[in-house]
Protein backbone atom coordinates (compact mmCIF):
# COMPACT_ATOMS: atom_id res chain seq x y z
CA UNK A 1 0.00 0.00 0.00
CA UNK A 2 1.23 3.47 -0.86
CA UNK A 3 1.99 5.67 2.14
CA UNK A 4 1.10 9.35 1.82
CA UNK A 5 2.75 11.89 4.12
CA UNK A 6 0.37 14.86 3.86
CA UNK A 7 -2.76 14.56 6.05
CA UNK A 8 -5.12 15.67 3.30
CA UNK A 9 -8.43 17.52 3.59
CA UNK A 10 -11.14 16.46 1.15
CA UNK A 11 -13.46 19.44 0.66
CA UNK A 12 -16.02 17.63 -1.47
CA UNK A 13 -17.53 14.39 -0.25
CA UNK A 14 -20.88 12.79 0.43
CA UNK A 15 -22.25 9.79 2.22
CA UNK A 16 -25.40 7.76 1.77
CA UNK A 17 -27.36 5.92 -0.89
CA UNK A 18 -26.86 6.94 -4.49
CA UNK A 19 -29.97 6.99 -6.66
CA UNK A 20 -29.69 8.00 -10.29
CA UNK A 21 -32.58 7.87 -12.77
CA UNK A 22 -31.50 6.02 -15.86
CA UNK A 23 -28.81 4.10 -14.03
CA UNK A 24 -28.91 0.53 -12.83
CA UNK A 25 -29.20 -0.92 -9.35
CA UNK A 26 -25.64 -2.19 -9.63
CA UNK A 27 -24.11 1.15 -10.66
CA UNK A 28 -26.07 2.87 -7.89
CA UNK A 29 -24.58 0.37 -5.44
CA UNK A 30 -21.09 1.14 -6.72
CA UNK A 31 -21.58 4.85 -5.83
CA UNK A 32 -23.16 4.21 -2.42
CA UNK A 33 -21.33 4.37 0.91
CA UNK A 34 -22.37 5.18 4.45
CA UNK A 35 -20.39 7.48 6.73
CA UNK A 36 -18.27 4.63 8.09
CA UNK A 37 -17.32 3.51 4.57
CA UNK A 38 -16.43 7.06 3.53
CA UNK A 39 -14.27 7.53 6.62
CA UNK A 40 -12.57 4.16 6.16
CA UNK A 41 -11.67 4.85 2.53
CA UNK A 42 -10.29 8.24 3.49
CA UNK A 43 -8.26 6.82 6.36
CA UNK A 44 -6.66 4.28 4.02
CA UNK A 45 -5.04 7.06 1.98
CA UNK A 46 -4.30 9.50 4.84
CA UNK A 47 -7.17 11.91 4.32
CA UNK A 48 -7.61 13.45 7.74
CA UNK A 49 -10.96 15.19 7.20
CA UNK A 50 -13.74 14.82 4.64
CA UNK A 51 -16.36 17.55 4.27
CA UNK A 52 -19.65 15.92 3.33
CA UNK A 53 -23.23 16.60 2.39
CA UNK A 54 -25.76 13.76 2.67
CA UNK A 55 -27.00 12.23 -0.55
CA UNK A 56 -30.49 12.15 0.97
CA UNK A 57 -30.49 15.96 0.72
CA UNK A 58 -29.68 15.84 -3.00
CA UNK A 59 -31.22 12.69 -4.45
CA UNK A 60 -33.36 11.50 -6.13
CA UNK A 61 -33.08 14.38 -8.57
CA UNK A 62 -35.86 16.95 -8.12
CA UNK A 63 -37.31 14.92 -5.21
CA UNK A 64 -34.78 15.21 -2.38
CA UNK A 65 -35.72 16.57 1.04
CA UNK A 66 -32.87 18.84 2.05
CA UNK A 67 -34.45 19.60 5.43
CA UNK A 68 -34.50 15.94 6.44
CA UNK A 69 -31.03 15.42 4.99
CA UNK A 70 -29.57 18.25 7.07
CA UNK A 71 -31.06 16.86 10.27
CA UNK A 72 -29.66 13.42 9.46
CA UNK A 73 -26.22 14.79 8.65
CA UNK A 74 -25.99 16.73 11.89
CA UNK A 75 -26.34 13.47 13.82
CA UNK A 76 -24.21 11.31 11.53
CA UNK A 77 -21.30 13.75 11.28
CA UNK A 78 -21.28 14.43 15.01
CA UNK A 79 -20.80 10.69 15.51
CA UNK A 80 -18.01 10.35 12.89
CA UNK A 81 -14.84 12.26 13.91
CA UNK A 82 -13.27 12.23 10.44
CA UNK A 83 -16.23 14.02 8.84
CA UNK A 84 -17.44 17.61 8.77
CA UNK A 85 -20.81 18.80 7.50
CA UNK A 86 -22.00 21.11 4.77
CA UNK A 87 -25.51 22.30 5.49
CA UNK A 88 -27.53 22.06 2.27
CA UNK A 89 -29.58 25.05 1.17
CA UNK A 90 -32.38 24.50 -1.31
CA UNK A 91 -33.77 27.99 -1.98
CA UNK A 92 -37.17 26.50 -2.68
CA UNK A 93 -37.24 25.11 0.88
CA UNK A 94 -37.13 28.19 3.17
CA UNK A 95 -36.60 25.97 6.19
CA UNK A 96 -33.09 25.19 4.93
CA UNK A 97 -32.09 28.81 5.57
CA UNK A 98 -33.22 28.52 9.18
CA UNK A 99 -31.28 25.27 9.52
CA UNK A 100 -28.18 26.87 8.02
CA UNK A 101 -28.40 29.86 10.37
CA UNK A 102 -28.27 27.42 13.28
CA UNK A 103 -25.93 24.72 11.95
CA UNK A 104 -23.24 27.06 10.64
CA UNK A 105 -22.49 27.92 14.26
CA UNK A 106 -21.99 24.29 15.25
CA UNK A 107 -18.36 23.08 15.32
CA UNK A 108 -18.90 20.20 12.88
CA UNK A 109 -20.41 22.44 10.17
CA UNK A 110 -17.93 24.01 7.75
CA UNK A 111 -20.11 25.71 5.17
CA UNK A 112 -23.04 25.65 2.76
CA UNK A 113 -23.68 23.22 -0.08
CA UNK A 114 -25.91 24.07 -3.04
CA UNK A 115 -26.80 21.91 -6.02
CA UNK A 116 -28.93 23.65 -8.64
CA UNK A 117 -28.92 20.58 -10.88
CA UNK A 118 -30.20 18.02 -8.38
CA UNK A 119 -32.69 20.45 -6.84
CA UNK A 120 -33.80 21.68 -10.24
CA UNK A 121 -33.47 25.48 -10.29
CA UNK A 122 -31.35 27.89 -12.37
CA UNK A 123 -28.81 29.54 -10.07
CA UNK A 124 -29.21 32.84 -11.92
CA UNK A 125 -32.85 32.99 -10.71
CA UNK A 126 -32.14 32.13 -7.06
CA UNK A 127 -28.62 33.38 -6.37
CA UNK A 128 -29.37 36.64 -4.58
CA UNK A 129 -31.03 35.26 -1.42
CA UNK A 130 -28.43 32.48 -1.21
CA UNK A 131 -25.46 34.81 -1.40
CA UNK A 132 -26.99 37.54 0.73
CA UNK A 133 -27.44 34.91 3.43
CA UNK A 134 -23.93 33.51 2.93
CA UNK A 135 -22.44 37.00 3.09
CA UNK A 136 -24.17 37.71 6.39
CA UNK A 137 -22.68 34.48 7.74
CA UNK A 138 -19.25 34.98 6.08
CA UNK A 139 -19.71 31.42 4.86
CA UNK A 140 -17.93 29.16 2.42
CA UNK A 141 -20.26 27.91 -0.33
CA UNK A 142 -19.56 24.71 -2.26
CA UNK A 143 -21.59 24.48 -5.44
CA UNK A 144 -21.96 21.98 -8.23
CA UNK A 145 -20.89 23.31 -11.65
CA UNK A 146 -21.06 23.53 -14.70
CA UNK A 147 -24.28 22.35 -16.21
CA UNK A 148 -27.00 24.54 -17.60
CA UNK A 149 -28.58 25.37 -14.21
CA UNK A 150 -25.18 25.92 -12.61
CA UNK A 151 -22.89 27.57 -15.15
CA UNK A 152 -19.61 28.52 -13.52
CA UNK A 153 -19.79 31.93 -15.17
CA UNK A 154 -23.13 32.60 -13.46
CA UNK A 155 -21.40 32.61 -10.06
CA UNK A 156 -18.88 35.30 -10.99
CA UNK A 157 -21.18 38.32 -10.51
CA UNK A 158 -22.15 37.09 -7.04
CA UNK A 159 -18.54 36.49 -6.03
CA UNK A 160 -17.78 40.01 -7.19
CA UNK A 161 -20.76 41.54 -5.36
CA UNK A 162 -20.19 39.61 -2.14
CA UNK A 163 -16.45 39.39 -1.39
CA UNK A 164 -17.26 38.04 2.10
CA UNK A 165 -18.39 34.77 0.52
CA UNK A 166 -15.81 32.18 -0.50
CA UNK A 167 -17.18 30.06 -3.38
CA UNK A 168 -15.82 26.66 -4.38
CA UNK A 169 -16.78 25.76 -7.95
CA UNK A 170 -16.88 21.96 -7.95
CA UNK A 171 -15.51 19.60 -10.57
CA UNK A 172 -12.61 21.17 -12.46
CA UNK A 173 -12.99 20.10 -16.09
CA UNK A 174 -16.69 19.27 -15.93
CA UNK A 175 -19.04 20.97 -18.36
CA UNK A 176 -22.33 20.22 -20.04
CA UNK A 177 -20.77 21.08 -23.40
CA UNK A 178 -17.51 19.13 -23.06
CA UNK A 179 -15.46 22.30 -22.49
CA UNK A 180 -13.02 21.61 -19.60
CA UNK A 181 -12.26 25.28 -18.90
CA UNK A 182 -15.46 26.61 -17.25
CA UNK A 183 -14.36 26.61 -13.60
CA UNK A 184 -10.90 28.01 -14.32
CA UNK A 185 -12.21 30.77 -16.58
CA UNK A 186 -14.71 31.79 -13.91
CA UNK A 187 -11.95 32.11 -11.31
CA UNK A 188 -10.03 34.34 -13.70
CA UNK A 189 -13.04 36.67 -13.95
CA UNK A 190 -13.30 37.15 -10.18
CA UNK A 191 -12.19 40.45 -8.69
CA UNK A 192 -11.69 39.57 -5.02
CA UNK A 193 -9.82 36.25 -4.96
CA UNK A 194 -12.83 34.49 -3.40
CA UNK A 195 -13.44 31.96 -6.17
CA UNK A 196 -11.85 28.50 -5.97
CA UNK A 197 -12.33 25.17 -7.72
CA UNK A 198 -12.00 21.58 -6.56
CA UNK A 199 -10.57 18.50 -8.23
CA UNK A 200 -13.62 16.25 -7.73
CA UNK A 201 -14.21 15.48 -11.38
CA UNK A 202 -13.96 12.32 -13.42
CA UNK A 203 -12.07 14.50 -15.88
CA UNK A 204 -9.26 14.86 -13.37
CA UNK A 205 -7.91 11.61 -14.84
CA UNK A 206 -6.95 13.61 -17.94
CA UNK A 207 -3.13 13.75 -17.67
CA UNK A 208 -2.82 17.51 -18.05
CA UNK A 209 -6.00 18.96 -16.58
CA UNK A 210 -4.94 19.66 -12.98
CA UNK A 211 -1.54 20.89 -14.11
CA UNK A 212 -3.18 23.26 -16.60
CA UNK A 213 -5.54 24.61 -13.94
CA UNK A 214 -2.61 25.35 -11.62
CA UNK A 215 -0.77 27.14 -14.41
CA UNK A 216 -3.82 29.25 -15.18
CA UNK A 217 -4.93 30.30 -11.70
CA UNK A 218 -2.11 29.26 -9.40
CA UNK A 219 -2.00 26.46 -6.81
CA UNK A 220 -3.75 28.53 -4.14
CA UNK A 221 -7.10 28.43 -5.96
CA UNK A 222 -7.28 24.63 -6.34
CA UNK A 223 -8.69 22.42 -3.57
CA UNK A 224 -8.62 18.66 -3.22
CA UNK A 225 -12.01 16.96 -3.55
CA UNK A 226 -12.95 13.37 -4.29
CA UNK A 227 -16.77 13.30 -4.62
CA UNK A 228 -16.61 10.18 -2.45
CA UNK A 229 -18.36 7.70 -2.46
CA UNK A 230 -19.27 8.37 -6.11
CA UNK A 231 -15.62 8.19 -7.15
CA UNK A 232 -12.69 6.11 -5.90
CA UNK A 233 -11.07 7.99 -3.02
CA UNK A 234 -7.59 6.53 -3.48
CA UNK A 235 -7.60 7.21 -7.22
CA UNK A 236 -8.47 10.85 -6.66
CA UNK A 237 -5.68 11.25 -4.12
CA UNK A 238 -3.18 9.47 -6.37
CA UNK A 239 -4.00 11.90 -9.18
CA UNK A 240 -2.68 14.78 -7.07
CA UNK A 241 0.24 12.83 -5.60
CA UNK A 242 1.46 11.93 -9.09
CA UNK A 243 0.65 15.24 -10.76
CA UNK A 244 3.44 17.04 -12.59
CA UNK A 245 3.55 19.73 -9.93
CA UNK A 246 5.97 21.00 -7.32
CA UNK A 247 5.70 19.42 -3.88
CA UNK A 248 4.65 22.78 -2.47
CA UNK A 249 1.77 22.92 -4.96
CA UNK A 250 0.64 19.43 -3.99
CA UNK A 251 0.67 20.39 -0.32
CA UNK A 252 -1.39 23.48 -1.08
CA UNK A 253 -3.98 21.47 -2.99
CA UNK A 254 -4.15 18.53 -0.60
CA UNK A 255 -4.21 20.49 2.66
CA UNK A 256 -2.85 24.02 2.85
CA UNK A 257 -5.56 25.81 0.89
CA UNK A 258 -8.41 24.12 2.73
CA UNK A 259 -6.78 24.73 6.12
CA UNK A 260 -6.52 28.42 5.34
CA UNK A 261 -9.95 28.77 3.73
CA UNK A 262 -11.79 26.98 6.53
CA UNK A 263 -9.68 28.31 9.39
CA UNK A 264 -8.15 24.97 10.38
CA UNK A 265 -4.73 24.30 11.88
Amino acid sequence: MMSYTIPAIDVHGHYGTYIRAGGTRLTDEFCTGNAAVVACRARAVHIELTFVSPLTALLPRFQADAVAGNLEAAEVVAATPELRQYVVIDPRQPETYRQAAEMLHQPQCVGIKIHPEEHGYPIRDHARPIFEFAAAEHAVVLTHTSEENSLAADFVPWANEFPEVRIILAHIGHGWDGDPTHQVRAIQQGRHGNLYADTSSARSIFPGLIEWAVREVGPDRVLFGTDTPLYHTGMQRARIEHADLADSDKYAILRGNAARLFGLT
